[in-house]
This record gives C-alpha cells, structure tokens and sequence, in this order.
C-alpha cells in the first residue's frame, strides 16, 4: 500500500467520527424548538418500530414549538405516548387535529448539564480521531518493515498528524458552536 492510501483511510475515519458528533450534538436539545429530537422516539407502527417523522409530518412554527401531524388518526395516542414515555421530559399537547411540544426555556443548570454533555460527545469524537491517527502511525511503522522507505513513512506521519489536527480543530469548532446555542438565552 502507498502513503496515500493509509493517509485516505485515515481521513475517512476521522471524517465519520466528525459528521458522528455533528449528529449527536443536534439531537441535544438547547432551549429551541429542533425537530432532530424527536429522532430517537420510535412509535409502534403495523408491528414494527418507526421514528415519529416516518408516521407524522413533523414542522417547527415557531422557535419554541414543534408541531406533528400524524398521518392517520390511530397514530394520535401511540406518538403521544411515545413522546410521554421518552427520556425527552416534555408532555405533548393534542387537540385532535394535531400534536404540540412546546419546548420550555432551559434552567441555567439543565444548561451546564447539556454542555456537560455535548463536552463528553466531542471528547469521545476526539478519541476517534486519535485512534485512527495511531492505527495509520502503526500500519506505517509495519510497512517500513516491510520495505517502505523511512523518510517516506515520517512524512506520512506529518501528513497524517496535519490530518489529525484539521480534525480535531474542526470538533472544537463543533462543540463551541453547540456551547454558544446552549448557553444563549
């Protein structure tokens, strides 16, 4: 294998812990209204589990409002009851027509928790990131063993630790922007 090839590999890696956190981060509600946190309640559905946006059309009015409307009648008490019974802790709201969360302002001290939280996430994906940087470092050194020429092997090292610095720059990035959201009243 080339340099390039360990380099590409790496990069892949680092890349997915990052859309990863990205992912994570939106479904950590920060006081607005995010329809992303509904992605993880599953609804019963014809006996199998679907998310509520497979079952309901689910559209944010206003920034402090989520409103879902369910596609058939009989999916009013499962969506309700799934939202009721999810680690979200808001209670929904239906008049029969449609279902309301009206998302409550965050206590200054749910808010430290969230970016507790949101910290955690962006340190699990900088561990991702410098696992796949010592994996690439380790193939490189067994490929020199193999015959790779050394100075060949240091410059891929410098080019996958300028990888590993993008990456990491780019989950600060990440996180702060989740910070800034969470902590703006």
């Amino acid at each position: 294998m080339e340099v390039k090839d360990y380099l590409n590999s790496s990069e892949e890696k680092m890349q997915l812990a990052v859309e990863y956190l990205d992912e994570s981060l939106a479904h950590i509600r920060a006081g607005k209204a995010n329809p992303k946190i509904l992605d993880g309640i599953k609804v019963e559905y014809y006996g199998s589990a679907m998310p509520i946006s497979n079952v309901a059309n689910v559209s944010v009015p206003d920034a402090r409002t989520i409103v879902i409307t369910p596609w058939e009648k009989a999916m009013f008490k499962e969506i309700e009851k799934a939202i009721i019974n999810s680690e979200l802790g808001i209670t929904p709201e239906n008049n029969g027509e449609v279902i309301r969360i009206a998302i409550p302002p965050l206590t200054e001290e749910r808010r430290k928790t969230l970016v507790k939280q949101s910290k955690a996430e962006a340190e699990q994906a900088k561990v991702s990131v410098r696992n796949a940087r010592r994996d690439t470092i380790d193939a490189l050194k067994k490929a020199v063993k193999q015959g790779m020429p050394e100075d060949v092997e240091k410059d891929g090292e410098a080019a996958v630790q300028k990888l590993h610095d993008k990456y990491l720059k780019k989950i600060d990035e990440l996180f702060a922007a989740k910070e800034k959201e969470i902590l703006t009243v």
